[in-house]
């Protein structure tokens, strides 16, 4: 995520640090620099002009630290501009009488049906029961598209067949969700092509019916300015709660994120990642300001491996850690919950300077998900005795445990030594200073 603009405020920042002092025309130098970086990463305008003042005015003036050296001095001043820009993290409102209802807008394609099935995740993981409704009568496959996410998920969808009247529709799901004692309800309206009139008028008619707690606008983040342009059409017409961005995990510009909030006024709530139902994350400016500079976001990598591990699977693999038994069988759980975290290349982008570390280097994710696919294999060759204890793998088991996976003896033996060194490494931090786990995910 904003690869393009990452990479060119980096190149900025390496050359100011080349520098003793910070003078004024460094400052007008690096304000020129960042400022085409941002144009180029499709930031509004008039945006960017707000941003660079506010940047020189700091800059030059007497805020800056004497203990900062020119780079790390901008650094700090353009972090704390973007998450001024970024504005403060907003959050669902849900008050007053259940059920909530939460009403999804959007153009088409900006990924609301699939936003609409990550939402009610979120929310069940809160505590809450919603059901979702499929207003989008339009769009061929729409509203069997929700139902199946539906039962993915194993959570309620109302939608009707041959009903033309997506108002009636929504006011008819919000008394079943009554009926079922579901306490919040999320509605899957129509998108278009365009904003035109009629899509507007069918969305004011919807919210002055069902009275929504909130009206979020779904928004692909790779639009570019347009989507500046468009936040601003719904926002006059239907009155926006909230933004969520979509596809952000693909978006190597990432304007739209810095644009639309700063030009409408609207808080971002939500970031879509990732095809996965768990990709949605609530939205941290300054965390999303850390990324941008290439600074890492080590708290939400940790929210992700809370996610996907939890505190009492951790403690339970921090005891066996200080035991040193970490067998092949934990080897594999563990592969395995790190690939539910997500892409590998995301995953190292939000170590920090692990993004700047690594620029330049093309991981393929193809190419590593068949590795990782090879390693499972290999483990589930062996009986459940090899895995426990791998030393009794002789040449003709680790030739059987090759065969039965598909792989190579070399390959099962680069395993094993992996494995080892883990081990090792394991028994080291016990010896030393071994903070648990639990501590970390718990």
């Amino acid at each position: 995520m904003f690869e393009s603009l990452s990479e060119k405020l980096q190149d900025v920042f390496d050359r100011l640090g080349k520098r003793g002092i910070l003078r004024e025309e460094d400052v007008k130098a690096v304000l020129r620099e960042i400022r085409l970086a941002l144009l180029e990463a499709d930031v509004n305008y008039r945006v960017v002009k707000d941003f660079t003042a506010r940047v020189r005015e700091k800059a030059v003036g007497e805020t800056v630290s004497k203990a900062l050296n020119p780079a790390q001095q901008v650094i700090k001043i353009v972090h704390q501009e973007l998450v001024e820009t970024l504005g403060e993290p907003g959050r669902l409102e849900l008050k007053g009488r259940a059920p909530y209802t939460l009403m999804l807008v959007g153009l088409q394609g900006s990924g609301k049906t699939t936003t609409a099935a990550k939402l009610a995740l979120h929310l069940r993981s809160q505590g809450h029961f919603p059901m979702m409704v499929a207003a989008d009568i339009y769009r061929p496959a729409a509203i069997t598209q929700l139902e199946v996410l539906g039962r993915q998920l194993d959570l309620p969808v109302y939608s009707e067949s041959g009903c033309d009247n997506p108002p009636e529709i929504c006011v008819r799901g919000l008394n079943a969700a009554r009926e079922r004692g579901c306490d919040l309800i999320i509605l899957d309206t129509a998108g278009r092509l365009q904003i035109d009139d009629t899509m507007m008028a069918e969305l004011e008619a919807i919210r002055d019916r069902v009275h929504p707690i909130e009206v979020l606008l779904v928004a692909d983040a790779m639009t570019g300015q347009e989507a500046v342009s468009i936040a601003s059409g719904f926002h006059e017409r239907v009155g926006l709660t909230g933004l969520v961005l979509t596809k952000v995990d693909g978006d190597a510009r990432g304007g739209a994120a810095i644009s639309m909030r700063a030009v409408t006024g609207v808080p971002i709530k939500f970031l879509g990642v990732g095809e996965k139902l768990s990709g949605l994350e609530l939205f941290h400016p300054d965390r999303l300001a850390s990324r941008i500079l290439g600074m890492g976001d080590v708290l939400s990598l940790i929210e992700r491996a809370e996610t996907s591990f939890g505190a009492e699977q951790a403690a339970k693999m921090e005891k066996k850690l200080r035991r040193g038994d970490f067998d092949l069988e934990d080897f594999l759980d563990q592969l395995r919950q790190v690939r539910k975290m997500g892409p590998i290349q995301e995953i190292l982008n939000m170590v920090p300077g692990m993004g700047n570390a690594l620029r330049g280097v093309e991981i393929d994710q193809g190419q590593t998900e068949e590795s990782l696919n090879a390693v499972e294999a290999i483990i589930l060759s062996m009986t459940p005795g090899e895995r426990r204890n791998p030393k009794v793998l002789n040449a003709g088991r680790k030739r059987r445990v090759a065969a039965g996976s598909g792989t190579s003896v070399q390959q099962v033996n680069q395993l094993l030594s992996q494995h080892r060194q883990m081990r090792r490494m394991m028994k080291r931090l016990n010896q030393g200073k071994l903070r648990g786990l639990s501590g970390l995910f718990g």
